[in-house]
């Protein structure tokens, strides 16, 4: 999906929901799993929310609307 030219200059911003359970995968190593690093020409983040408790919701949020700002 991100090779789509319509997409070229998006930003992308990644939930790692469910933090609150006992093995859910981390930021690190969903970053991985996803080969985000390899996206060199695109900016990204990874947020970890629980959402349930509503935690880093906003935070992701708030990331996205300050990259999109910059525009």
């Amino acid at each position: 999906v991100l090779i789509e030219d319509e997409l070229k200059d998006a930003v992308l911003l990644v939930f790692a929901n469910k933090q609150d359970l006992p093995n859910a995968m981390g930021v690190s190593e969903l970053t991985d799993k996803l080969g985000l690093h390899s996206l060199r020409s695109r900016t990204w983040h990874v947020q970890a929310t629980c959402a349930t408790q509503g935690t880093g919701l906003y935070e992701g949020l708030d990331w996205l609307s300050n990259e999109l700002s910059k525009r």
